[in-house]
């Protein structure tokens, strides 16, 4: 007890360093034991299963990089940051979806005029008109400037698809920086913990759930998107979230049994979006978003930000509400 009070009253520039030095230090060692174990002879099957571990552990070095860099360049920098992936995480949803030339006037809305008008809205603390700026004026205005294309031509699909690009990949992911700018009266500065928090909620509960619906072999919900996304398997990943978030309430605005809640939401969301692109990603016929040249180092970056487009709304709004900020 003694201990998480000293952890409790130390600010939140010390708090998320001790956290970023744990978070090295624990890859550190996981990439040196990963490296002393594949100088061994191993079965073939075993080197094809160290391979998938290593492309996923370059993808957290960069993500923890990432967030290191938006972490020590303040406010500013990380919603530079998060516009860049939304621009990047967009563009891979596109190229994958079926569009006509009569979409480039909808496609340079999104890109040049939306995206960028988003995060100035964020980064402007205007909350209440960010929240509603595309699903209200966007969306009214995209299925407009297509229709005066005059192609009538798979109208709805189109239109509903790059709505839909626009909700995950700028949409979703702007509230992650809008975390940054909650005031919390309890406990001021407190935003980039959140992110902090939040990230890592949504990692541990997407690889909880990814590892159970491998082990626990139980019937599939869909299995048209994936034979091993499972309801035990989903709740699993949502309960380790919850704990997950539970051990850092120390370093958040939150109680305990706060933090369990806010675990649980995030965690939940995560995976449950995860499970949406999936389908999408069945839909588009291929089994990554971007390739393998993409900026994570490993697949799409739209495959590692998912989670995090799906839970970062639900998070920020739950915790404004609650909290009345």
């Amino acid at each position: 007890m003694n201990m998480m009070q000293a952890l409790r009253q130390l600010s939140a520039e010390q708090q998320v360093g001790l956290l970023f030095v744990l978070v090295f230090g624990g890859l550190l060692m996981v990439s040196v034991t990963a490296l002393l174990v594949s100088l061994q002879s191993k079965p073939p099957e075993w080197i094809e299963r160290h391979r998938l571990f290593k492309r996923d552990l370059r993808a957290v070095w960069v993500g923890a990089v990432t967030f290191w860099l938006a972490w020590v360049s303040g406010p500013l920098g990380a919603t530079l940051l998060f516009g860049a992936f939304s621009f990047l995480a967009l563009r891979e949803f596109i190229t994958l979806t079926h569009t006509r030339r009569s979409d480039h006037r909808s496609l340079i809305l999104a890109f040049f005029v939306v995206l960028p008008v988003q995060y100035l809205l964020v980064g402007n603390r205007h909350f209440d008109l960010f929240t509603v700026f595309i699903p209200v004026y966007v969306f009214l205005a995209i299925p407009v400037i297509s229709a005066l294309a005059g192609d009538p031509e798979r109208f709805l699909e189109r239109n509903a698809k790059i709505q839909w690009g626009i909700t995950v990949c700028v949409y979703g992911l702007s509230h992650a920086p809008a975390l940054l700018l909650l005031n919390f009266p309890s406990a001021p500065g407190r935003g980039a913990i959140l992110v902090f928090f939040l990230v890592i909620v949504a990692a541990v509960a997407q690889i909880v759930q990814e590892a159970f619906s491998r082990w626990l072999r139980s019937r599939p919900v869909a299995r048209a998107i994936s034979r091993s996304f499972s309801v035990r398997a989903w709740i699993l990943g949502a309960l380790s979230g919850a704990a997950a978030g539970g051990l850092l309430f120390w370093i958040t605005p939150f109680k305990p049994a706060q933090a369990l809640a806010m675990g649980l939401l995030a965690g939940g969301a995560g995976t449950l979006g995860e499970f949406v692109m999936k389908a999408l990603k069945k839909d588009a016929g291929v089994a990554y978003w971007g390739n393998r040249a993409a900026v994570t180092g490993a697949v799409g970056l739209l495959d590692r930000v998912a989670p995090l487009a799906f839970a970062a709304p639900v998070f920020f709004h739950s915790a404004r509400w609650y909290f009345k900020l």
